[in-house]
């Protein structure tokens, strides 16, 4: 059987490797987990083992050559004397006067070339700012036949979540790792017979584990241990507004799967008269059958986030101050101008994009929002990399959208809406995360009128943007309703003094109240 030789997951702030050293050449027997090549990247060197007995057939990339991650740069087949046992195969299979005592070797060879190869299934590569993951979710069972690159398991860092798919055609013969484990970079977490025919030839124990799984699903039901969510099922039961009880699981151990929870929302919808006649007859008992409660284990991205906003109000001397800016110039600019914009540039023209720039020559001018403290030294940056809050499926997450002082309004527009893609599809690589001097938060896109945001370590400020609501206000002894939006810095006093903090958030309001200010310099 061919297996191909990929180049393992890299870092995702690992974008290319090179070939560094082959250790074997074609037509080389080699055993299995003895190293054939050694590939560098900018920081270590990963080694790829053989996954079986056998032999390398073709080497694709020469040593030097630059390689992306999972490329083929080897084939490999397995099984020692593979070629000779074809042959025997083949003439067995013409040889009909055989004797049934000589068939008995034959017969086991079919056997084992049916079953196919195992092969490990380990967890990938993890950034090295990561130092272990979570299994958050298998999408196939023990004997479960899958087809080549589908995938087998999800598996959630702090930040994101990878996807280890299948090597090959094949199933599942073993899960080592359940849902909810804690797991280290290269952990084998199940193994994985290749081959059409593996699941053929291990239907009986894939019956019997199945219906192991049955009664095991049954007992754990009796036991309500059904409360294991994996992402994607939290966020749907989220979004549909429906308690986790309420649906029946069936998935391993009693647990909720997407699929439950359709087949759930189907049924509610074809028996709208029959629940509302039950919901009649059970009102009068609902005081004591609505109190409920289920115990949901926090996820590792939420786990991080707590950990964190902990650590800034610890760590940091946070105040906050604020500030209220009039949004009608940028309002009647944007009114004037969206339609040309969008033409010219082919998106929208939205608020995000001023209140970038209005930040940046902010940040210009008073360096110390700009800096960091690192041990007993005062970092100053020298570049403008601002974060921004995005809300995702997962949590808040913070991408940072780099060198804002060299974008135009439209490349920060498209900035920004790149990330929040990146960030609506569980996309965002850690590089896209790490880094940045500085962060905006609007929590106007949620109604929030007023709030006093926490910093992001090891960031120095914070700026909170707020709904822009119409108010009664003074303008020349007259009063006039004007659009106003209120603003909130939270800064570490340690580095940012009242002087400025205060300078900072006046000279953001003067950039918005005039727009002009942005082009001018002023």
């Amino acid at each position: 059987m061919t297996i191909e030789i990929k180049v393992p997951v890299l870092p995702e702030s690992v974008a290319d490797a090179s070939i560094a050293t082959w250790h074997v050449k074609p037509g080389e027997q080699v055993s299995r987990d003895q190293n054939l090549v050694d590939i560098e990247t900018d920081k270590v060197v990963l080694e790829v083992v053989a996954p079986a007995n056998g032999t390398i057939t073709e080497i694709l990339e020469d040593e030097g050559n630059t390689v992306l991650a999972e490329q083929v740069v080897a084939h490999f087949e397995a099984g020692e004397g593979s070629s000779k046992a074809s042959d025997d195969s083949d003439s067995s299979s013409k040889d009909n006067s055989a004797s049934s005592s000589d068939d008995d070797e034959p017969s086991n060879k079919s056997t084992n070339s049916s079953k196919g190869e195992s092969v490990e299934i380990k967890v990938p590569v993890l950034p090295e700012s990561v130092a272990d993951a979570t299994i958050a979710t298998w999408h196939v069972q023990p004997g479960e036949q899958v087809s080549r690159d589908q995938n087998l398991v999800d598996i959630e860092t702090d930040k994101v979540v990878l996807e280890v798919v299948a090597p090959a055609d094949g199933s599942l013969s073993e899960i080592l790792a359940q849902e909810g484990d804690t797991v280290n970079a290269e952990q084998v977490i199940g193994h994985f017979t290749s081959g059409a025919g593996a699941a053929k030839s291990d239907s009986s124990n894939a019956k019997s584990q199945k219906s192991d799984d049955k009664e095991q699903q049954s007992d754990a039901s009796d036991e309500g241990d059904n409360d294991a969510l994996s992402p994607s099922v939290r966020r749907l039961l989220s979004e549909k507004g429906i308690d986790a009880s309420a649906v029946k699981g069936t998935g391993k151990g009693g647990r909720v799967t997407k699929e439950d929870v359709e087949k759930h929302l189907k049924n509610a919808d074809s028996k709208p008269a029959a629940k509302s006649s039950d919901s009649a007859t059970t009102e009068p008992a609902t005081g004591l059958a609505d109190r409920t409660e289920k115990r949901v284990p926090m996820t590792r991205l939420r786990k991080t986030i707590a950990n964190r906003l902990l650590e800034a109000k610890n760590s940091t001397a946070m105040l906050t101050t604020f500030n209220e800016v009039n949004m009608k110039p940028i309002m009647n600019l944007r009114k004037q101008y969206q339609e040309a914009f969008e033409k010219r540039h082919d998106i929208r023209l939205g608020f995000m994009s001023f209140y970038v720039k209005a930040v940046t020559e902010a940040l210009k001018r008073f360096p110390e929002v700009n800096a960091s403290i690192d041990s007993d030294d005062i970092c100053y940056h020298n570049y403008f990399d601002i974060s921004i809050a995005v809300s995702t499926p997962r949590g808040l997450v913070t991408p940072v959208l780099r060198d804002c002082d060299q974008l135009s309004l439209a490349g920060v527009e498209k900035g920004i809406k790149a990330l929040a893609l990146k960030g609506r599809d569980g996309k965002l690589s850690m590089d896209d995360l790490q880094g940045g001097n500085f962060t905006i938060t609007n929590g106007g896109v949620f109604g929030s009128l007023m709030s006093t945001p926490i910093i992001n370590p090891p960031q120095s400020a914070i700026l909170g943007m707020h709904k822009i609501q119409d108010r009664p206000m003074a303008v020349d002894g007259k009063v006039e309703i004007l659009p106003m939006m209120y603003l909130a810095l939270s800064y570490d006093h340690r580095i940012i003094d009242g002087k400025e903090s205060v300078g900072f958030l006046v000279t953001v309001k003067e950039m918005l109240e005039d727009p002009t200010r942005l082009l001018l310099d002023v």
